[in-house]
């Protein structure tokens, strides 16, 4: 019975853990004829912010719009 308390403690415990990662925020830097450099993040509910403005949009869906109208992303 304790090691099976202990196994399920250990996995809840690694569960936690590996969750951490996924709670991180990441940016690329856009570019486009008309503007200066500009950074767009990827908010922890999947949104892209701009300039710390979670814009309501999903990040791909408001990268690729920004490709489309010429402005080049990347890190």
């Amino acid at each position: 019975m304790k090691k099976t308390s202990l196994i399920i403690a250990i996995v809840c415990g690694l569960s936690i853990f590996s969750c951490k990662k996924d709670d991180s925020i990441s940016c690329t830097t856009c570019s486009s004829p008309e503007t200066s450099d500009f950074q767009v993040c990827k908010e922890n509910d999947g949104n892209a912010s701009v300039n710390g403005q979670n814009t309501g949009t999903p990040y791909d869906t408001y990268i690729s719009g920004l490709e489309q109208a010429g402005a080049s992303c990347g890190n």
